[in-house]
């Protein structure tokens, strides 16, 4: 498996492990001059969640890619939290900062894959 995948697939395992909510995964790669191969957004309902929520994605990215980011924006008071993992970065929000950024539709060209909230 291509290793870009690999760790997207980590990221959204780290994300479903403690309750995410609204995951979208948002495509770049079909867009010169992208920022990145692949956007992953998230939202968590307190910031308690929103840095348990980056603490998943971080330890389990670790895990099962053995991947490290690049750089960290945000922290335990935040309500959006960044992660920058080089061709993947990583957005998790509050609900208002989401709506309030509409991150997804600012690369609207792309193509958008809204992940099932886990159960």
């Amino acid at each position: 498996m291509n290793q870009i995948k690999e760790l997207v697939e980590a990221v959204v395992k780290g994300i479903q492990e403690k309750k995410g909510k609204r995951i979208a995964m948002v495509d770049l790669t079909q867009l010169s001059g992208a920022i990145c191969e692949y956007m992953i957004i998230c939202e968590g309902n307190s910031l308690n969640q929103l840095s348990s929520l980056s603490d998943s994605v971080w330890d389990t990215v670790r895990t099962d890619t053995g991947e490290k980011t690049l750089s960290m924006d945000g922290d335990r008071r935040s309500p959006w939290i960044g992660m920058d993992y080089g061709n993947v970065l990583v957005h998790i929000f509050l609900p208002e900062q989401r709506s309030f950024y509409d991150l997804e539709h600012l690369w609207a060209d792309s193509k958008i894959t809204e992940i099932p909230d886990p159960e």
